[in-house]
């Protein structure tokens, strides 16, 4: 790893890589490191992703040995440890929606309505991810992350972890940017998890419905959250390779939003978009 200290600091990526280490996961082993130049010379984990193995025959098992290792980083958790998943960072995250998704790359200065609106949708999303047990969040936990290794999986990517909501890595999971699954195996998957979770005497509500409901509505802060850097990415960094992908983040956002009573505005607003969306697309 070469992070030039004016740009990352990677004192960061080995504090959490000795942290995920003691939980018995796989992460990279750290063999040697020059923390001044950002120099660290890492055990190499492959070069196959899930996403790039991921099918319909082999993504049972490949999904229950994420989820196992979720559990083991779950199950140390403890606070004080990693920063907080707090009000301030997940309200921010939300905002990128609007800032770079709405207006700046659709286009779309929302009216007085329209703004009060999202306003009340993103404080009851806060509240009820706040509301969440906590727990240490890997905070990109999805398929590009997971390598395909022995013992599977490899985890990278986790240097910006922090203790937040239950339900984030594993939504993070399912409900990934890059590869969907159908409904009904998604929440399999999750009952799955959840009946682990319990086992494990891990802090996930004790109604399955309450949990699923905790795994949707977070699953729309992140899906907010990551509408808005990939417009960002694009806009800002140049990269539009990740604008193919926001489609399917959307489909995920819109298809929660319809289901609750609480986030029926942010589902009418999403459809009063839907129009510039079909004309501009997701791609320039």
């Amino acid at each position: 790893m070469d992070a030039p200290p004016d740009k990352e600091d990677c004192r960061q990526f080995v504090r959490v890589a000795h942290l995920l280490g003691e939980t018995g996961v796989h992460v990279p082993e750290i063999r040697a490191q020059d923390l001044d130049q950002g120099f660290l010379l890492l055990s190499d984990l492959g070069s196959a992703t899930y996403l790039d193995v991921l099918d319909e025959g082999n993504a049972g098992d490949l999904y229950h040995d994420a989820c196992e290792s979720l559990i083991r980083i779950q199950r140390t958790s403890r606070q004080g440890v990693l920063p907080d998943y707090n009000r301030e960072l997940l309200d921010r995250e939300m905002r990128l929606f609007a800032d770079w998704f709405l207006e700046r790359q659709l286009g779309r200065k929302l009216g007085a309505a329209q703004r009060e609106t999202l306003e009340k949708s993103f404080s009851a999303l806060l509240e009820n991810n706040l509301g969440q047990p906590r727990v240490f969040v890997h905070r990109d936990y999805h398929s590009r992350n997971l390598m395909v290794c022995e013992p599977r999986p490899g985890i990278l990517d986790f240097q910006d972890a922090v203790y937040g909501p239950i339900t984030y890595d594993l939504v993070s999971l399912l409900r990934d940017a890059y590869i969907s699954w159908d409904e009904e195996r998604v929440l399999d998957w999750a009952i799955r998890h959840w009946e682990r979770a319990r086992k494990e005497r891990l802090p996930v509500r004790s109604d399955f419905a309450d949990f699923y409901r905790d795994f949707e509505w977070m699953g729309a802060q992140r899906q907010l959250k990551v509408l808005g850097i990939f417009s960002r990415l694009y806009f800002r960094d140049g990269k539009d390779g990740y604008l193919k992908d926001q489609p399917r983040v959307m489909r995920y956002l819109r298809t929660t939003c319809q289901r609750y009573r609480e986030l029926a505005g942010l589902a009418r607003l999403i459809e009063e978009i839907e129009p510039m969306e079909k004309r501009v697309g997701y791609t320039f």
